[in-house]
């Protein structure tokens, strides 16, 4: 199947940048979209950023001007530049891609493990 490794989380101070990167392997036909979600301590997990493949982008509202997602398709890459960080920002961050494995196949979703980001304020 497919499989994400993330990379990139750390701890940071308010005001500071983090790149989150992800790479995904694995029986691959074609990616679709790729993005980043998030999970703060008792908070739903939330949609931070997705890119599909022609480029196009979106944000949730708490990120836009701060946060930029790219991806490398040649390399099945997929990255998360943070900056002006918050304590708010303070989450697992998940990747997630949707795949076709086979070109017959339909689109699943895969997730990566997660990455901690903290942010102090």
């Amino acid at each position: 199947q497919v499989q994400l490794v993330e990379s990139g989380g750390g701890l940071v101070q308010a005001g500071g940048s983090l790149r989150l990167s992800c790479a995904a392997s694995g029986r691959i036909f074609s990616i679709n979209a790729m993005g980043w979600h998030r999970q703060g301590p008792g908070k739903q997990r939330e949609l931070v950023a997705a890119i599909n493949s022609g480029g196009s982008t979106n944000y949730v509202d708490s990120v836009k001007g701060r946060f930029t997602i790219s991806r490398d398709n040649a390399k099945n890459t997929v990255n998360l530049e943070m900056t002006s960080l918050k304590p708010e920002d303070t989450a697992v961050y998940y990747c997630s891609v949707t795949a076709k494995t086979v070109s017959w196949s339909s689109s699943s979703d895969y997730w990566g493990q997660g990455t901690q980001v903290t942010v102090s304020s």
